[in-house]
C-alpha cells in the first residue's frame, strides 16, 4: 500500500466516526432503503457495448493529490450534462473531500441534470459509507481491493448489493485480481497506474485478459488518452472505459469525450 493510500484509508477512518456522531447508521439506512430511484449502472454499460459502442463512465473529478486542481471552473451539473450529450455510459464523481476536493453535493448536482446513471468515487472502509452512498443517489459503489481484507469486500459488496446498488471492484496487480474474482459483481476495473512507482501502462490490462472469465465485465482505468488507446483496447475485446482527467482539462468535457471515443 502506498503511503498516500495509507494516509487517505486514515483520513475516512476519522471522517466516519465524526459523520457517525452527526447521524446514525438506522437513520441513514431508513433514507437509503426509502429511496426507489437505482439506476442501473452495469446495464447502462452493457446496452452501450451490445450496440458495438463503447461503454464509457466519465469522470466528475475537481482535483488530484498528485496533480492538485484539475478543473478551475468547475460544475458538475454543466459538465454531467456535456457528458450525457456526447455519448458515456455513466458518470462517476468524486466525493472524497480533503484529498480530491470532492463533495457529496457534486454527485447529487450531477445525477440531478441527467439520466445517467452514478458511481460513487470514494474510498470505502465501512458500511456506513455505502449506506450513504445509496442515501445520496449513487447507483453504483467502488471498492479498492489494495483498501480492504477479501471480507470486508464480500461484506461490502453485500451490503450494495442489499441497496440495489452495482459495484466496481478495482485491482491494481494479479494478486489483488485473484481476490476480486471471488466476488459475484462482474464489473471488474483494472487501473493500469502502479499503485508504488504511479507509471501507467495500458498493458497491465492486456496481460490480465487471460485470467479473467468470459461473464466478467473488464474496465480500464487511467492511461486512456488517445483514439490509438481506446482501439488498442478494443481490439482487445475491453470495451468499458473509466476516463476523467483527459476530460476535465478540456474546455468542454463531453466533446472532449466525444474526441476520443467517436472521432
Amino acid at each position: 500500500m502506498t503511503d498516500i493510500l495509507a494516509r487517505i484509508l486514515d483520513a475516512k477512518k476519522e471522517e466516519v466516526a465524526t459523520a457517525r456522531q452527526m447521524r446514525s447508521e438506522s437513520d441513514l439506512l431508513r433514507e437509503a432503503k426509502n429511496r426507489k430511484d437505482v439506476r442501473g449502472f452495469i446495464k447502462a454499460l452493457q446496452t452501450k457495448i451490445d450496440a458495438g459502442q463503447p461503454g464509457i463512465i466519465a469522470e466528475v473529478k475537481r482535483a488530484s493529490p498528485s496533480k492538485g486542481i484539475i478543473r478551475e471552473n468547475f460544475n458538475p451539473a454543466e459538465i454531467a450534462t456535456s457528458y450525457a450529450a456526447h455519448g458515456a455510459a455513466c458518470l462517476s464523481v468524486l466525493t472524497d473531500v480533503q484529498f480530491f476536493q470532492g463533495s457529496s453535493d457534486y454527485l447529487r448536482q450531477a445525477r440531478a441534470a441527467c439520466s445517467l446513471p452514478v458511481l460513487r468515487k470514494d474510498f470505502m472502509i465501512d458500511p456506513y459509507q455505502i449506506i450513504n452512498a445509496r442515501a445520496l443517489g449513487a447507483d453504483c459503489i467502488l471498492l479498492i481491493v489494495a483498501a480492504l481484507s477479501p471480507q470486508q469486500l464480500r461484506e461490502f459488496e453485500s451490503v450494495a448489493v442489499e441497496l440495489g446498488m452495482d459495484v466496481l471492484v478495482e485491482v491494481h496487480d494479479r494478486d489483488e485480481l485473484e481476490i476480486a474474482l471471488e466476488l459475484d459483481t462482474p464489473l471488474l476495473g483494472i487501473n493500469n497506474r502502479n499503485l508504488r512507482t504511479f507509471e501507467t501502462s495500458l498493458q497491465t490490462t492486456i496481460d490480465f485478459l487471460p485470467l479473467i472469465p468470459d461473464h466478467k465485465l473488464v474496465v480500464t482505468e487511467s492511461g486512456i488518452l488517445t483514439p490509438d488507446d481506446v482501439q488498442l483496447m478494443r481490439s482487445h475485446n475491453v470495451n468499458a472505459f473509466l476516463v476523467g482527467e483527459a476530460f476535465m482539462r478540456a474546455a468542454e468535457p463531453g466533446e472532449a469525450l466525444r474526441d476520443l471515443f467517436f472521432a
